[in-house]
């Protein structure tokens, strides 16, 4: 009996045995590498179903047993739709267990959204969507949405300046009105550094104005050490009155960005853009504002130039002068120069 008992015993230790390595195999054993690095990042749409995560962990040949997968995220309540979103990174000598533990705890590998001086709103939403899941489309929805704009304190033509160009970790899933409350408190954040919103202050503007203001200087010069002087130039043209009368203004009106030079064409264009037309600054910011350039606005040179112009000898410099007598000498010299280069007749 006691014999008896000792093979029976045996035969079911056999038996765990054997189960033990089925279980093993199915969930504890890794899949084949065939990835040549050592993570995948997966992606994990808001909304998906287990198949098309599971579709997603098959085509990185992440899951060898798609049973196994399927039966052990049900043991895990994994399965449940829609599944947690995000972006996932995950080692491709993870077995499923590992997988599955992963992707439930909802540990996203975050993304970098990086913000460069873009012209136009739309190029802002193509350029975040390279980042994050919702599309230039859902981006550009938001953006235009005049409820969202009242409540948050904004125009459709002043919305740009919430942009503050800078690199950002963010979440992969984040939504588009997400994404504008990630942009709302960065910019605090930026406005109430170095004094940026008491200097405003002092020179009887609004962060949105010195934006706007910024947008231009940034589009006149590409010389970071000139940037100072010619928001000078611009802040004594406001305090007299006197209208900008700023080339960019007139390329943001007419959307001609490919031109060289602005022409009469330009100057007579019907538009609140047009700073020869109409006085004061723009409805809003013509290009996304360089750093630099904001702070060139808040912390101006002291001077008393009105004008400027180009040198035109392709440094990129400006001549300045206080009066139309020195800006026409300037001018001349300027036109001079690019016949020499072949530019004009």
């Amino acid at each position: 009996m006691i014999r008896k008992l000792f093979i029976i015993g045996g035969a079911i230790v056999a038996l765990l045995l054997v189960a033990g390595v089925i279980v093993y195999q199915k969930y504890l054993s890794a899949p084949t590498r065939t990835e040549p690095d050592d993570t995948v990042i997966v992606y994990v749409p808001t909304g998906a179903n287990l198949e098309q995560v599971l579709d997603s962990l098959t085509s990185h040949n992440l899951v060898k047993d798609e049973a196994a997968f399927r039966y052990l995220a049900e043991q895990m309540q994994y399965a449940k739709s829609p599944m947690r979103s995000g972006r996932y990174r995950l080692d491709t000598d993870w077995n499923i267990l590992q997988i599955v533990r992963h992707l439930r705890s909802g540990r996203q590998d975050p993304v970098k959204v990086i913000l460069t001086t873009e012209r136009m709103i739309e190029d802002v939403a193509a350029k975040v969507s390279r980042f994050i899941e919702p599309d230039s489309t859902e981006l550009m929805a938001t953006f235009t949405n005049d409820s969202l704009l009242t409540a948050i304190g904004y125009t459709r033509e002043n919305l740009m300046s919430l942009f503050i160009p800078n690199t950002y970790e963010c979440y992969w899933d984040m939504s588009a009105q997400e994404f504008v409350g990630r942009m709302i408190r960065e910019h605090k954040k930026f406005w109430d550094q170095k004094d940026r919103t008491e200097k405003a202050k002092a020179l009887g503007m609004t962060p949105q104005e010195v934006y706007t203001l910024a947008s231009i200087v940034e589009k006149e010069t590409l010389k970071n050490e000139e940037k100072p002087r010619i928001a000078g130039a611009y802040l004594n043209r406001l305090k007299i009155n006197m209208r900008l009368q700023a080339d960019p203004t007139l390329v943001f009106a007419t959307r001609d960005f490919e031109t060289r030079r602005v022409l009469n064409y330009h100057k007579e264009f019907v538009s609140p853009y047009n700073t020869y037309m109409n006085a004061g600054l723009p409805p809003g910011p013509i290009a996304m504002s360089s750093i630099s350039s904001i702070d060139a606005v808040l912390n101006p040179e002291k001077h008393n130039y009105v004008y400027f112009c180009a040198v035109g000898d392709g440094s990129g410099l400006h001549a300045f002068a206080e009066t139309l007598e020195g800006h026409n000498v300037n001018k001349a010299r300027y036109l001079e120069n690019l016949r020499k280069q072949g530019l004009i007749d």
